[in-house]
């Protein structure tokens, strides 16, 4: 994993808007669609207005960022908008020191520099931020975790797939949870190997199998089917194109815990899973942000036809 210390030329935007929910729905939204060389953060002023500011390796495409903004927070905010070069610095660490761990449940997301502020009770998941491909910062990432908790709390789930895993720390919740074999898919390759380190830094690796896939079609989900619980937070497209394929990868009485949706998209995903048999079981909204959690029902007959089976958990050395 990067250990990162980035001392170049750093672009900047700032977005003035009205007030801390525009502030911190604006900062969602560009978080998920810019890449991870992009550091965001929410900022009150004096006066008690905010705006959301921008940190970039490298030049922004001014005309997509204004179009982007429009679209979430109206033409006035993208008109404000404004660019800069600001002096060399080091700035991932600047933006790491500014965050605080987050705390959903029993799991506590945070960086290297809380570790010994950290409570005994909490199972404690440390992620860099700003560096690549998800902190757990965001409102998707917590509203899974929360999920995760409230279903660990009921007991096993032998065989779990996180799919899009991107910085592992979904996957890296659910070993840490269930101490079982987690599969975790993502379409990056440098993903996977960010996600990688990370699973080592947690003292998960043995339990979490990395793989270069798209969807759930690849040979290496594929031979550990069927799953009791799948994660995947991406977004709203993928998850609508997954949803056929990832049934055919579920066990009955699977969970699944879809994410990476603005609340008016919940309801787009929740047609596409339920088409597929699936069924609600919670939704959470957190910042504007939903994520859902799903169940395969087992008819009658798939029940009886596996009474008495027994499933055993994945394992494997790494």
């Amino acid at each position: 994993m990067p250990t990162g210390r980035f001392r170049e030329t750093v672009h900047a935007a700032r977005i003035p808007v009205s007030d801390e929910a525009a502030a911190h729905q604006l900062m969602s939204v560009i978080g998920e669609t810019l890449d991870a060389d992009t550091a965001t953060a929410a900022v009150e002023e004096p006066d008690g207005r905010w705006a959301v500011e921008l940190h970039l390796l490298r030049p922004p495409d001014e005309m997509a960022l204004r179009d982007l903004v429009a679209v979430v927070a109206g033409d006035g905010a993208a008109k404000s908008l404004t660019f800069s070069t600001v002096q060399t610095r080091d700035w991932v660490k600047t933006s790491l020191d500014a965050l605080t761990p987050v705390e959903a449940g029993r799991f506590v997301v945070h960086g290297h520099h809380h570790q010994a502020r950290l409570a005994a009770n909490r199972v404690a998941i440390e992620i860099e931020a700003g560096l690549a491909f998800g902190s757990g910062h965001h409102a998707t990432t917590r509203g899974c975790l929360l999920a995760l908790d409230a279903l660990a709390k009921r007991g096993g789930m032998p065989r779990i797939l996180d799919v899009g895993t991107g910085s592992g720390v979904l996957a890296i919740a659910a070993a840490k949870a269930w101490r079982r074999g987690v599969i975790a898919s993502d379409i990056d390759p440098i993903a996977i190997e960010v996600a990688r380190a990370n699973a080592r830094q947690n003292s998960v690796a043995p339990l979490v199998r990395f793989v270069h896939a798209v969807g759930t079609t690849a040979a290496g989900v594929r031979a550990h089917a069927p799953y009791d619980l799948v994660t995947a937070n991406i977004l709203l497209r993928p998850l609508v194109r997954l949803a056929a394929p990832m049934r055919q990868r579920l066990a009955p009485n699977a969970r699944v815990i879809l994410s990476g949706l603005l609340a008016p998209q919940a309801n787009a995903a929740l047609a596409a899973y339920r088409a597929q048999g699936l069924v609600l079981e919670r939704r959470l909204t957190l910042e504007n942000w939903t994520t859902l959690v799903m169940t395969r029902r087992a008819s009658r007959v798939r029940r009886a036809s596996h009474a008495g089976a027994v499933v055993a958990p994945l394992s494997w050395r790494p």
